[in-house]
This record gives structure tokens, C-alpha cells and sequence, in this order.
């Protein structure tokens, strides 16, 4: 049983536990010491990027004491999307790689995520091991000499020359007007950059982060705004990132908001037409729209569902070989080039797609008819194993078989917040409405929460 990290990492409100700053100062003391005793590293080089919030400057500084205390050496990229750091880790030999950022959760919260160094998110039992030393009251080590930090400027070209180069030399987006949603996160730099320099034209929308507003009714958890824009300039295209940039969301030139399945869609089939999607497989999770199992099965292709979470859905992909797969909300891993969701690797993928096929996708998005599907949130008091609780599980197993076999139920909690997702997938939008309200109602009565 996992007490601090979630699905992605440590998070929660910025300056409560385990976000206060004495709190996080000993996670970055765990962190250095559990690199030296189980990843024989005598002096551990970390690196350290953070998202826009006001809190994370604190933050970032009681990091890097706590690191600095665990005899580790510790170098700040400031400003930056978290799958710059994991790219950088990897690239820069460091090992390890931190994120301050609570992705597309609102200012008030922020987190912690930790990078292997191999670029990847920790797998659960690392992260335990961790825990085990913040948590511990026997973990009192002697400060250590920390070595001087390594200067970090100079590290971000290479991720933007990676990113640049995914698509070709020169200036493959020529003439292509783009609209970008920055969510006034850690992308609101890089992103307008690279698109520039690929030649599109670009005009921005939550670029002007004040520490407040990030994700604030805007980027990809609110592309209502980027989708009027598109409209009302006239563009070829949208895309709305979120806080921390690892995840991006499509707007067609008519409007029309794509999520991270159609993403996954015309890439796997993109990548199976050129010969190059390994195991003709692709790697979901258990909240992909049943539209896209049954679309990929027409043409020939697999999915594979893994939990929520990228780091789940990597660990799927590098089980069986996979080099794609993603998430409905965004994240998409394109694992010959990056070892995580990257927002704006995906988004200059998905555009290079498009131009090398001459897709209109506003045309294409028109014919798709996805499986209704309701997604309902529900805040609780506590988080009891689901399986335990039978009138909850006879309600589902009911569900189940009033949906035979047309349709999907999944409750899940959320890794990150006090929330249970109830989702009900099929044919018949009224009915599949009833039924998530019914459980969702009989969640808010048996665990005490409110619904969100």
C-alpha cells in the first residue's frame, strides 16, 4: 500500500503535507539516499524542471536542500515541461530527474514526479522505496558534502533540437496557421518556439502565466476556448496543452474538439501502413472509447488495455514490444523517441502526419461515430477497495448484464485526488445515462462524498 505516491507521483494542495516544505526538503533527502544505497550512485546528479505555479520556487528550493543533504548534486532547469526533464535525464546522464508540478490540477495544488534514469517514471516498488525512508522514523541520516551543482542552461536546446527533428529538416509546417494553448503552463515558451521555427504560423492563447492561472478555463482540460479561436481565426488546426505539457488535445479547422484516441488512431494506422508498428499492436488504457478497439481491429490492429496512467501504459508497451500508445486524455508515448507522454512531440507528430498524408482531418473527424459514453466524478470521503464493498459490486455485475456484452463499466478512484470515476460505455445514450447515475448516486451514498 503506496501512502504518498499515486498514479504520478506525489500531489496534493502546496503547502499541506506532504507538500510542506520541511516534508519536501526530506523527500529530496530519500530520494539522494535511496539513489546512493540501491542505485550505487556515491553522489547523485538530479535534475530539476518545475511548471508555473507560485508555490514551486519554494518548492524547487527545498528540493534541492534535501538532495543537497543526501550528498546529492542537484541542477534547475526552472521552467519546463515534464517530459523535457525525463528526455534530459536521460540524455544528460543524470540519475534522476524531478518535475514540481500537478499537471492539469489548478495553482493551488502541486506535486512531486520522479524519473529514472533511463527517462522513465519509477515503477511502484522504487517508488515504495522511497516512501519507506520519507515515512520512517528510524531515517535520520548525517547531512553529506554535496559536490557543486552542474550548471543546466545549456541542456534545453538539445530536447528542442530533438523535438525539431522528429519532423524533418527545414520548415516542413510552412504556411500551416496553428493556434496553440499553452494553459499558461511550463509549454508557453517552448511550444511557440518550435512551432515558429518549423515554419507554421502561430497565434497563442494561455501564454502569460502569472502563477495563478495555470489550467484556469483554458489548455486541455478546457479547449471550449482554443475551439472558438480556431473559428474565429480561420486556422488549419488547434492544440491545447496542459500544465505540465505531457499531454495535448486536437481542434480541428471546423471546431471540433479530438481527444487522445483519435490521436492514437491515425498514428497507429499511419505507423501499421508504413510497416513500422511493432506487434501490429497498440497500447490503451481501460478508459479508450470502444469506438477505437473496434477502428483498429478493421484495420488489422490490437489494442491492449493497461490502467490508467502513462507509466502504466509504457510498462505495457515495453512488455510486449509495443512503440505506441497513449491515454484518452492526452497522453500519447511515442517510445522511439520519448519515454513519456510529450504534448508538443505529439502535437508535431500528428501535424507531420497530416501533411505527409494530405488528411483533412475536419473531413475524416466527421465520419467518426464514437460509442456513447458517460464519464461521471464523484468526491469521496475514503478509498475502499471497490471489491469489498458488494452492494456496489452487484450493482456493476447488474449494469453489466443489462448491457449484454454491448457496452463497458469501469469505477475506478483516481490516483490524484479524492475522486471516483464511474463510467458506463454502450449503444443506448438514455440508458447508459441512467445507469451511471444510479451508481454514481449510490457511491455518493455509501462512501460520503459529493458529486464533481
Amino acid at each position: 500500500m503506496r501512502h504518498l505516491f499515486g498514479t504520478d507521483g506525489i500531489r496534493g494542495v502546496a503547502g499541506e503535507y506532504p507538500l510542506d516544505l520541511p516534508t519536501v526538503e526530506r523527500i529530496g533527502l530519500a530520494l539522494a539516499w535511496t539513489l546512493r544505497e540501491e542505485e550505487k550512485a556515491e553522489n547523485p546528479r538530479i535534475l530539476v524542471g518545475r511548471d508555473t505555479r507560485e508555490s514551486g520556487i519554494a518548492l524547487e528550493a527545498a528540493l534541492a536542500r534535501g538532495i543537497a543533504k543526501g550528498g546529492g548534486a542537484v541542477s534547475l532547469l526552472g521552467v519546463v515541461t515534464t517530459p523535457a526533464v525525463a528526455y534530459l535525464t536521460l540524455s544528460g546522464g543524470f540519475d534522476a530527474g524531478v518535475v514540481l508540478s500537478a499537471s492539469h490540477n489548478p495553482y493551488r495544488d502541486n506535486g512531486i514526479k520522479v524519473f529514472s534514469r533511463r527517462g522513465t517514471k519509477l515503477p511502484d516498488s522504487e517508488e515504495l522505496g522511497i516512501e519507506r525512508r520519507i515515512l520512517g522514523a528510524d531515517f535520520n541520516p548525517s547531512p553529506r558534502r554535496a559536490p557543486d551543482p552542474a550548471p543546466a542552461e545549456d541542456l534545453l536546446e538539445g530536447y528542442l533540437g530533438a523535438l525539431a527533428r522528429s519532423v524533418g529538416e527545414g520548415k516542413p509546417f510552412q504556411g500551416v496557421r496553428v493556434v496553440l494553448d499553452c494553459a499558461h503552463g511550463a509549454t508557453w515558451q517552448i511550444a511557440p518556439e518550435l512551432f515558429a521555427r518549423l515554419g507554421a504560423e502561430t497565434s497563442l492563447l494561455g501564454h502569460a502565466p502569472d502563477g495563478k492561472n495555470i489550467n484556469t478555463e483554458c489548455g486541455s482540460m478546457h479547449p471550449e476556448g482554443l475551439a472558438r479561436r480556431v473559428l474565429e481565426d480561420g486556422a488549419d488546426i488547434g492544440f491545447a496543452f496542459d500544465g505540465d505539457g505531457d499531454r495535448v488535445v486536437v481542434v480541428d479547422r471546423a471546431g471540433r474538439i479530438l481527444d487522445g484516441d483519435f490521436i492514437l488512431y491515425l498514428a497507429a494506422e499511419d505507423l501499421h501502413e508504413r510497416g513500422v508498428l511493432n506487434g501490429d499492436g497498440v497500447v490503451a488504457t481501460v478508459m479508450s472509447n470502444l469506438w477505437l478497439e473496434k477502428a483498429l481491429a478493421s484495420r488489422g490492429i490490437r489494442m491492449i488495455r493497461a490502467a490508467v496512467g502513462d507509466k502504466y501504459v509504457l510498462e505495457e508497451m515495453i512488455r510486449g514490444g509495443f512503440v505506441l500508445g497513449g491515454e484518452q486524455s492526452g497522453h500519447v508515448i511515442f517510445l522511439r523517441e520519448a519515454t513519456t507522454g510529450d504534448g508538443i512531440l505529439t502535437a508535431l507528430k500528428f501535424l507531420d502526419l497530416l501533411r505527409r498524408r494530405r488528411l483533412d482531418l475536419a473531413a475524416w473527424a466527421a465520419t467518426i461515430t464514437r460509442c456513447p459514453q458517460v464519464l461521471l466524478n464523484v468526491r469521496v470521503g475514503s478509498k475502499p477497495p471497490l471489491e469489498s464493498l458488494t452492494e456496489i459490486r452487484e450493482a456493476i455485475a447488474r449494469v453489466e448484464r443489462e448491457l449484454q456484452g454491448t457496452g463497458r463499466v469501469l469505477l475506478r478512484y483516481s490516483g490524484t485526488e479524492p475522486v471516483l470515476r464511474v463510467m458506463v460505455e454502450g449503444e443506448d445514450e438514455a440508458r447508459i445515462l441512467r445507469s451511471a447515475t444510479d451508481l454514481k448516486d449510490l457511491v455518493l451514498a455509501r462512501l460520503g462524498g459529493t458529486g464533481a
